[in-house]
């Protein structure tokens, strides 16, 4: 979650980002820049593959299936309006919905969570296979692409189009009705596979009924393999990302071209980068050999500020976008640079003007700052949502 927090406060901070420049372009970054976006790649899915453990634990923790299918489908709903009102707003600092909203994570979890609640009532085993199957064979679209809306003077797309769109293709804007002027949304999360990576997290849940020990085990053997595999399906080169990595200039450049898989809409092979490790991971902790001796120890104490991140992901989530936003407000204005047109509607904006932006060293400093300016509301909320059962806690 504070990894997150990194790359939308380089969103808004960074002079590259406000300039156009995509940071995982190689004719453009550089390693440090590359990097700092590359270590947030494992937030979007770890965070959607353990929303769907979380559901399987409910499930295993009692509750009934049929209750967990309402509490998925009304949470669903939730994060799609917060998306579309507090997200939104956050992001833009207007309120002109002109611009509808930019469909991101938090959409993508809240589709993702109304479709699991249909697929709870399958099979742990069936839900597995939809969502491994998903996440497999999704690159075989690919080679198909919709021509999307190219502003006022093109035709609005079809509602076959839009929803192609919708599901797997990513940096695509439409008007929501048939004409425009009407409410542009603009997708950054297609829909497919994330509904996979859900779904496969669901049936991933069925390890934590096992030992601790045997558990273990399983986390290394799947995460190994899930990283094993990806490191061959990268360097045969063929299937599982729609870019291919290629000799560069210098050998860290072509480390990078073979780290710089797809993201928008997560390949197999990103998938495979990000959830092999973020399982080896979970084998790490499992670890009885992490448990410092001491309540004061310095890994405890370390453990315990980000756990206070940790227990409260979606109230984290709302707020570091507007503080992230603030901090990219206050430089500027520490910096003597105009901040009116960070306020401006998306219709209208031709985008930053020349000059604006920071190098990485105040995008961190701005992160650190922003994060430890949360860290008190997350451990107040984390210890109202310890104490107390209201059932719209569970909606936070």
């Amino acid at each position: 979650m504070v990894i997150m927090m990194l790359d939308h406060t380089r969103d808004f901070v960074h002079r590259y980002v406000l300039q156009g420049f995509d940071p995982t372009d190689l004719q453009h970054t550089s390693v440090k820049l590359f990097f700092t976006r590359w270590i947030t790649h494992f937030c979007a899915p770890v965070f959607v593959f353990l929303a769907g453990t979380g559901a399987y634990l409910q499930i295993a923790r009692g509750k009934s299936k049929n209750s967990l299918s309402r509490f998925l489908f009304t949470r669903g709903l939730w994060l799609v309006f917060l998306e579309c009102t507090a997200v939104r707003i956050s992001v833009t600092f207007n309120v002109d919905y002109r611009f509808l909203v930019g469909l991101q994570v938090i959409w993508a979890i809240g589709v993702s969570m109304i479709v699991l609640a249909l697929l709870v009532q399958l099979p742990v085993r069936v839900v597995g296979v939809f969502g491994v199957a998903m996440i497999a064979l999704h690159n075989l679209l690919d080679r198909f692409h919709v021509q999307g809306w190219r502003g006022p003077r093109s035709p609005v797309p079809s509602v076959w189009v839009k929803l192609y769109i919708l599901l797997h293709q990513a940096f695509e804007a439409f008007p929501v009705l048939w004409f425009f002027p009407s409410p542009v949304v603009f997708v950054l999360y297609p829909l497919v596979p994330w509904i996979g990576v859900m779904a496969a997290g669901y049936a991933f849940g069925v390890l934590y009924q096992l030992n601790a020990d045997r558990r273990q085990r399983w986390l290394i053997i799947m995460g190994g393999a899930a990283t094993l595999l990806f490191i061959i399906m990268r360097g045969i080169n063929r299937y599982g990302d729609p870019s291919r990595w290629s000799e560069q200039s210098s050998p860290a450049f072509t480390f990078i071209s073979f780290l710089n898989v797809t993201k928008y809409p997560p390949s197999l092979l990103f998938l495979l980068m990000t959830l092999g490790p973020a399982m080896l991971a979970l084998a790490l902790f499992e670890s009885n050999k992490l448990a410092a001796t001491g309540t004061d120890s310095l890994w405890n104490r370390i453990r315990a500020f980000f756990i206070a991140f940790g227990r409260v992901p979606l109230f984290f989530y709302l707020l570091q976008w507007p503080t992230a936003h603030f901090m990219s407000v206050l430089v500027h204005l520490l910096a003597g640079k105009p901040v009116r047109w960070m306020f401006g509607s998306q219709i209208d904006s031709n985008g930053p003007p020349p000059g604006m932006g920071f190098n990485l060293a105040v995008v961190y400093a701005c992160w650190i700052v922003g994060v430890l300016l949360l860290y008190p509301l997350c451990k107040w909320f984390a210890g109202v949502k310890a104490r107390r059962r209201d059932w719209w806690l569970s909606y936070l």
